[in-house]
């Protein structure tokens, strides 16, 4: 874990407008700089990037935050390779928090710069046999591909003898080539390398560096696709091939499309589908789905119709459940039997196959549902209660609360009973539907302070960090909710050494219960332009106004409260000394 006080010092010292400006141009505009959101397709720039507060906001689809969260979102990387990513250019060290051994770290990290030099220097070896091996060379014509996508996914080829990176590693026995994969270390100390007559592909990080290769044997050698073994770089389970060539055209169309092969996705590419990555020799992992829903949000698995093709569909959905969220959406895809993605856009063209894909494609809800109905006998009660203990473990691990409500209703509906006794057969408490509802509060609840005035004191704070100096709440209120999210962004300002500004403080609840609060309060925040700009003196006064009455209702809860429990129950005698504190401020 990275310790808040260096995100805090990064942050202050990178400029989001330099960051920005290297991956889309911008212009100045009065005070904010402007240009085509890269996240979505629009032809008026609504993507606006402010140096003062250091953050960024689309006008059009939402997205918004620090230089962080661009890194983030652009690159698709996690929250600690964003940062290291933008300390890296700052020639800044990230320290480790916690770690129960730093120089042990260290040497780990350098140990995998020198990994991926390895694989880099035999990525261009590779490359460069391509061009005299007419067989190589064939086989990739034969399918269809130009030399331009060739060099654009640095395809390669390993000739047939035994040891030919002892032409680039002077030092063959070097143990570093073992654990990158690249060299066998068979019996009796011999060596030999692990790719032998075979058309390369490598496989490549998020950030673009080598870190392994997928080959395919030419001729009838076995196996017919063989991968990189598991390497301090390289973890079949965390890793896409191609989606680091794809990241573009993702953003672009904001779907990504999931393929079985390395070759689908270069031949998809060729034919013009560029938005295609590819598991590497293993099942869909939760980690997948996670990464490809940072991307985009429509992800599309491509399937094979036979059992297998089911099968890894069904896997694939399974270990999606836990990663699905709200407002984005996967889809399955089934080909005939005779074809993959490969054979069919070769056969039928790009338009067809992406029509095939749009029209075709069974939504993950309406998937589930025909599956499980398929495994059971609807037309029998016996049937349909198998239908419900199927559903009840895949139900528990939907992660998206509205779509899990909503396939939970369609099953209900499929089984013949109410969304209720659905409930009470998965274990889950049925709701009293007895007489008149009654909405009450717990007693020790201040959630009847005004919620929109809470929420506008937060947008304030949050886009004008400076005025937490004008924050007074009573120290013997127990805050909750918005309250305790407003307390605690001004206790954060008032710990931030250098001068605050509305990345730093957004950045700093990172991770904390108040995240998704304050995301909801920007982008609601956010939807008037004016919002982004600096405020006045006139502004800052309805805020200071705003905390004068919100510590006035802070007060007559407690009051009521105290009243209370005078009456109920009775009082401690430092309750009592407060309770005449507040009578007397009341008088």
């Amino acid at each position: 874990m990275i310790p808040q006080d260096f995100i805090d010092q990064l942050l202050s010292r990178v400029d989001i407008v330099d960051v920005v400006d290297r991956y889309v141009p911008l212009k100045k505009a009065g005070q904010n700089y402007l240009a085509c959101c890269p996240f979505h397709k629009e032809k008026s720039p609504s993507f606006t990037v402010s140096p003062s507060k250091q953050f960024y906001h689309c006008f059009g689809c939402g997205a918004h935050g620090s230089a962080i969260g661009f890194v983030m979102e652009y690159q698709g990387l996690s929250f600690v390779d964003a940062i290291r990513l933008l300390a890296e250019g700052l020639g800044m060290p990230v320290p480790e928090e916690r770690s129960a051994n730093p120089q042990a770290s260290r040497e780990a990290r350098e140990r995998k710069l020198t990994l991926e030099e390895l694989l880099q220097r035999a990525a261009a070896y590779y490359k460069q046999q391509l061009k005299s091996s007419p067989a190589a060379i064939g086989y990739f014509k034969g399918r269809g591909l130009t030399g331009e996508i060739a060099a654009r996914f640095g395809l390669g080829y390993a000739p047939g003898e035994w040891q030919n990176l002892q032409a680039i590693f002077a030092n063959y026995q070097d143990e570093s080539l073992v654990e990158s994969g690249l060299v066998i270390a068979g019996d009796e100390g011999k060596r030999y390398d692990r790719f032998r007559d075979r058309v390369m592909f490598p496989i490549r990080n998020q950030r673009g560096g080598i870190i392994g290769f997928g080959g395919r044997v030419l001729g009838k050698g076995e196996p017919k696709y063989l991968n990189s073994p598991e390497t301090p770089l390289f973890e079949k389970g965390r890793e896409l091939y191609g989606l680091y060539e794809a990241r573009q055209a993702i953003r672009e169309k904001n779907r990504v499309l999931v393929v079985e092969g390395y070759m689908d996705v270069v031949a998809l590419a060729q034919y013009g589908v560029e938005y295609a990555v590819a598991t590497l020799g293993t099942a869909t992992t939760g980690e997948h789905v996670r990464k490809l829903l940072r991307h985009a949000d429509q992800v599309y698995f491509c399937f094979d119709g036979d059992k297998a093709g089911q099968k890894a569909a069904w896997r694939a959905l399974e270990n999606s459940l836990p990663q699905l969220v709200d407002g984005k959406a996967l889809n399955f895809l089934f080909l005939p039997q005779e074809h993959d993605p490969d054979s069919y856009i070769r056969e039928f063209g790009r338009e067809a196959f992406e029509a095939c894909l749009e029209q075709q494609s069974l939504p993950l809800s309406v998937y589930l549902t025909r599956e499980l109905t398929g495994r059971a006998d609807m037309n029998t009660p016996e049937g349909k209660a198998d239908l419900i203990r199927q559903a009840m473990p895949l139900l528990n691990q939907i992660a998206a609360p509205a779509l899990a409500l909503i396939i939970k209703k369609r099953l209900a509906e499929l089984a013949g009973v109410d969304v209720d006794e659905f409930d009470m057969l998965m274990g889950l408490k049925k709701p009293e539907r007895k007489g008149r509802r009654e909405y009450r509060l717990p007693d020790e609840s201040n959630r009847y302070i005004n919620t929109p005035i809470v929420r506008k004191q937060i947008k304030w704070l949050l886009m004008n960090p400076r005025w937490a100096e004008d924050v007074t709440l009573s120290d013997s209120v127990a805050l909750s909710d918005e309250l305790a999210c407003f307390a605690m962004l001004a206790e954060r300002v008032h710990e931030m050494p250098q001068e605050p500004n509305t990345a730093r403080l957004v950045e700093s609840i990172r991770g904390t219960p108040f995240e998704g609060l304050v995301d909801s309060v920007l982008q609601q925040a956010m939807q008037d332009p004016d919002e982004f700009a600096d405020t006045g003196e006139e502004a800052r006064q309805q805020f200071q106004d705003g905390n004068v009455k919100l510590l006035k209702l802070l007060r007559e809860a407690e009051l009521e409260r105290l009243k209370q429990k005078s009456r109920n129950e009775g009082l401690t005698p430092e309750e009592t000394q407060l309770l005449r504190a507040l009578l007397t401020r009341q008088g």
